[in-house]
């Protein structure tokens, strides 16, 4: 195919027809127009001649739809088979169009080719704002075009991209053009194949545009480590406002990711979580957020693993947070219990405008039920606490001291104790002690409960810790993923944000570079007076980045002096001349010779307790291996004097 330009799309004085010809064209094509049809202006005669002509160079039939409706502002043309070819010819006819502002194209399989079209007439066409994408086989090539729609033009408002099999490659391209395109309003990129990588490109757009306000997402595959790096960048946006990530298997590390991004995000107005594998587990990670969020107006979690547990989680959210915006809660597919309904007619009383769709009453708690108590464990543990032995116990029915005993004289037995066994524990242990219906009930089976008791115990003790170590490491696996995915996308600014507190940004947005988040490990510099390696469960987000590697050379002037810290230990050795270290153990950045200190730089020794506490043991290793040299020497100095006697 020869390279395409706008004069591609124009067609020649000496391809233009007369009249005569026109009326041979419309003979020649079945436009299927009715011939009642009502005469249009001079103006929109001359786009349907236009598009009639195009048609017929480029060999395809005309949709008589779009003849039709010319005097409408919104042109419906989805589902009409255009093709790449029809998608030229219908270029041709809006290159000139001044009146249609919304076109929508969806399944019409225009494939990459036609995308290119689309995006020489969009480089003339100033009026059309709305433009629907969807299901055309785009492809990565198409996202190319598209990429370069978002980059020319300067009229769209919305566009819809779904289902066009976008990868996540794919999705560097709209990070690109979104990063300084702030005209786009709306953007639909649901139904793709985004996954981890894309959610990585995604949250770097998110992090970087300044005029997205809805963006859905559903229907894509961000799975753990997209969500991630996704959430990072909804943590720094301050202008989306309605974002539907349902169908994206976020699981409860992304839950974790969300509730951490909801902390600090104030504009994000809706949210749509359905069928992310949410459990109570992940939906109480999301109320974390929703503890500090003030924005937040429509949560939908449908269709997650909810229970009881978790519908109770969110509407004490709701009732323990004054200020929150929350006005409806979708957990359609959760039945409730009692206590629920209770809770929330209380939370209605002090939130009138609350609206919580659940699926029915009759729903239970997601707890194991407790495990019923073994009654032999029961008798021990009765034993144990008088300080009793079993014959003390029995030895009124067992004279001879078999620990044979009648099963009628066993129960009355147990029966007239103080121990705390109901009618059927009795009857079960006088079961597995009795087990071949003998009449005579063998306690020696209870002498070895306890020491299996003890066994027991201690293996489920080694479970649950087990248990509780794994998960604490995997939160903070996720959340020091999340934290460097904030720092790699956070835009280069003296920004520091706490919980549900506005958000200042002096020097504005600025670019940066896509990381994968195997290296978002970077030490960062804030205005709170301190170096300080990002620290997890801190409630501060220290934006900027130092990216250089240059050795810092110190100046005359004392506040930047302040920021080196050679005095940690008193008595610690002196660093080399011209080689300053910071706090962090690195050197400086040459940038930062450049900006200005604040007053209050000298209070950098107190933040760091940690290096302090390390430094001795690096000394005392140093004076012990000095020690071994000296002693060697002087045992050297020893031998050799020794030898010069005996040889004097």
């Amino acid at each position: 195919m020869s390279t395409l330009s706008f004069e591609s799309l124009c067609l020649k004085d000496d391809d233009c027809s007369s009249p005569t010809q026109l009326q041979g064209t419309e003979d020649e094509f079945d436009t299927d127009l009715e011939s009642d049809e009502k005469e249009v202006s001079n103006k929109e005669t001359s786009i349907s001649e236009l598009y009639l002509q195009a048609c017929k160079l480029v060999g395809v039939v005309p949709v008589s739809f779009f003849i039709r409706n010319l005097e409408s502002t919104t042109m419906t043309l989805s589902h009409h088979g255009l093709g790449p070819l029809g998608c030229k010819a219908l270029a041709v006819a809006l290159v000139s169009d001044m009146h249609i502002n919304t076109l929508e194209l969806a399944d019409n399989h225009i494939q990459a080719e036609g995308a290119k079209y689309l995006v020489e007439m969009l480089r003339a066409n100033f009026t059309i704002q709305h433009l629907d994408l969807s299901n055309n086989c785009l492809q990565s090539a198409g996202a190319e075009c598209v990429a370069k729609i978002l980059l020319d033009n300067i009229s769209l408002k919305s566009m819809k991209l779904s289902g066009n099999g976008f990868t996540d490659d794919d999705a560097k391209h709209f990070a690109d053009a979104l990063t300084t395109n702030s005209r786009i309003k709306e953007l639909d990129l649901s139904h793709n194949r985004f996954c981890g990588k894309g959610g990585e490109h995604l949250g770097q757009m998110l992090a970087n545009n300044e005029g997205l306000e809805l963006l859905d997402l559903s229907w894509n595959h961000l799975r753990m480590k997209g969500a991630v790096a996704f959430c990072a960048g909804l943590k720094v946006n301050m202008m989306l406002k309605h974002l539907d990530l349902s169908w994206n298997g976020f699981g409860n590390e992304g839950a974790l990711a969300m509730g951490e991004a909801l902390k600090f995000n104030n504009t994000l107005v809706h949210l749509n979580l359905n069928n992310n594998r949410l459990t109570n587990e992940g939906v109480a990670m999301l109320c974390r957020g929703l503890e500090f969020n003030d924005t937040l107006r429509v949560l939908l979690l449908a269709y997650n693993s909810l229970t009881v547990e978790g519908a109770l989680a969110l509407v004490n959210v709701v009732k323990n947070t004054p200020k929150t915006a929350l006005e409806e809660i979708n957990i359609s597919n959760v039945l409730v219990n009692e206590n629920f309904v209770h809770l929330l007619e209380v939370t209605c009383q002090e939130h009138p405008g609350l609206d919580v769709l659940y699926g029915g009453v009759g729903g239970f708690i997601a707890k194991k039920p407790p495990k019923r108590v073994d009654p032999m464990k029961v008798i021990q543990d009765y034993l144990d606490q008088r300080k009793l032995r079993l014959w003390d116990f029995f030895r009124n029915i067992d004279k001879d001291g078999t620990m044979r005993v009648p099963v009628s004289d066993f129960r009355k037995a147990v029966q007239q104790s103080s121990i705390p066994l109901n009618r059927y524990q009795i009857e079960e242990l006088i079961q597995r002690l009795d087990r071949d219906r003998t009449g005579m009930v063998d306690y020696r089976g209870l002498a070895d409960t306890r020491k299996q008791m003890m066994r027991d115990h201690r293996r489920q003790l080694r479970k649950v810790e087990s248990r509780q170590k794994k998960e604490k490491q995997k939160s903070d696996r996720i959340l020091k993923t999340f934290q460097s995915a904030v720092e790699a996308v956070t835009p280069h600014s003296s920004l520091v944000i706490s919980p549900g507190g506005a958000k200042e940004d002096s020097s504005g947005p600025q670019h940066f570079s896509a990381t994968p988040l195997s290296s978002w490990h970077h030490i960062v510099m804030s205005n709170s007076s301190r170096y300080s390696v990002t620290n997890l469960s801190n409630e501060h987000v220290h934006l900027p980045m130092l990216g250089g590697t240059t050795p810092y050379r110190p100046t005359s002037s004392p506040a930047m002096r302040s920021y080196s810290q050679p005095n940690l230990l008193d008595d610690s050795p002196r660093s080399a001349p011209g080689k300053s270290i910071s706090a962090q153990g690195v050197h400086s950045d040459p940038e930062m010779g450049h900006s200005k200190l604040s007053p209050t730089a000298t209070h950098l020794t107190r933040s760091r307790p940690a290096l302090n506490a390390k430094q001795p043991e690096v000394k005392a290793k140093t004076k012990k291996v000095k020690k071994k040299k000296a002693v060697k020497r002087v045992d050297k100095g020893s031998k050799n004097t020794t030898t010069a006697q005996t040889a004097n």
